[in-house]
């Protein structure tokens, strides 16, 4: 068995706390938060209003009245500014603790029994965080701890990879990133995002009405899609299908990437990659969200 893949990651942090805690992020967020356990957590998404995505984050209760909001670097200040926006009349604080914080992420086959082997030091907290057929859980807490936990688990039979080749697995399993693959202009379905960030039974959250119209009786006009090639792929290359320009390439891992196409272009066309490091034709293909796996 290939052993579990370890990397030390950026991640930001906003800490939700007090008696309101939990009833103000289910009030916003877009997934059902009711259900998840102290020490459990949830894919989430924060949508404004009109249903654009603003974070996409993972909500990590952390104690009767406290939830680490976790998500990728950089966005740590939008989440914080976007829940604060809506801090009426209620016992709550927000905190961005993104520059106290970092991580590790540990994934494989064999990532859930690793991580049981590991004592985690006081003030860190685990977060699930799946891919498709790859388990994954993610460690946040300061720099030394983070450092431990490395090493403890390269003790235990972990590999530990660069940050590239961590998200080198990330575009191979066909997982979107903010600040790549997905931004302010995207809407959860174009990603798959709503097969596991999103509850439809949950009542109301920010954006609820878009997303949920698309659910029952629309469809969105891009698809994020997997794109491989015999040739290394350059991010922003301009992806052509049938002569018409289909979207963007947004990340890249050698003769792999992602892109986000119009929905026409569909798993198994051809398409051809435009930069300035020259042309390379490539091959589409679904993300596993996409079909559900």
């Amino acid at each position: 068995m290939v052993p579990s893949a370890v990397a030390r990651v950026d991640r930001d942090v906003v800490a939700v706390f007090g008696p309101d805690a939990t009833t103000f992020l289910q009030s916003l967020l877009s997934q059902d938060l009711d259900p998840v356990a102290v020490g459990g957590s949830a894919h989430a998404l924060l949508l404004e209003p009109r249903g654009k995505l603003v974070v996409d984050l993972r909500a990590a209760r952390v104690g009767d009245d406290e939830w680490w909001c976790v998500c990728e670097p950089g966005f740590g200040a939008v989440l914080a500014a976007g829940l604060k926006r809506f801090k009426i009349r209620v016992k709550v604080e927000i905190e961005d603790r993104s520059a106290e914080v970092t991580g590790a992420a540990l994934r494989g086959p064999d990532a859930i029994e690793l991580h049981a082997k590991v004592l985690e030091p006081a003030g860190s907290i685990a977060v699930r965080v799946d891919w498709a057929d790859a388990p994954g859980i993610e460690i946040l807490g300061e720099p030394a701890a983070i450092d431990a936990v490395v090493a403890e688990l390269v003790r235990a039979g972990a590999h530990e990879v660069t940050d590239a080749a961590y998200d080198a697995m990330r575009i191979e399993a066909g997982i979107p990133r903010q600040g790549f693959d997905i931004d302010e202009t995207t809407i959860a379905q174009e990603a798959f995002l709503e097969r596991d960030a999103v509850s439809f039974t949950k009542g109301c959250f920010l954006g609820q009405e878009l997303v949920c119209r698309i659910d029952t009786r629309g469809h969105v006009n891009r698809l994020l899609r997997r794109l491989r090639a015999d040739q290394p792929i350059a991010r922003g290359a301009t992806v052509f299908a049938d002569g018409k320009e289909a979207g963007t390439v947004t990340s890249t891992a050698g003769t792999v990437a992602l892109a986000t196409l119009r929905r026409q272009v569909e798993p198994g066309s051809t398409v051809l990659l435009q930069s300035a490091a020259g042309d390379v034709r490539a091959e589409v293909e679904a993300v596993a969200n996409e079909s559900g796996d």
